[in-house]
């Protein structure tokens, strides 16, 4: 582990430009494993050095799509990245009433 300090879950999400909801799943689908965080409650700490190191495992780019390649990336993130995509475009897709309060 590494010896900096650990960081809460809006600082790891920011870190890697994803939404703290993304973090949560990353951490349910287990990609980011337990050894790379202390959780006591509900509240999380992270080392940013260890999850990226898990998340980065691998030596060789990841083809996403037949055109991108991203750097490299657990299977179960890119998983998680399309599910997050997926539900991502199923709300922008979907009608809001939100303007009608304004």
């Amino acid at each position: 582990m590494s010896n900096k300090p650990f960081v809460p879950i809006e600082e790891l999400a920011k870190h890697f430009t994803v939404s703290v909801s993304t973090i949560r799943a990353w951490i349910r689908q287990g990609a980011i494993p337990k050894s790379t965080y202390i959780k006591v409650g509900n509240t999380y700490r992270f080392s940013v050095d260890d999850v990226s190191e898990a998340l980065l495992g691998e030596d060789e780019p990841q083809a996403v799509a037949e055109d991108v390649v991203v750097e490299p990336v657990a299977k179960e993130v890119v998983h998680a990245l399309r599910v997050v995509q997926s539900v991502d475009d199923h709300y922008s897709a979907a009608p809001s009433n939100l303007d009608d309060d304004l």
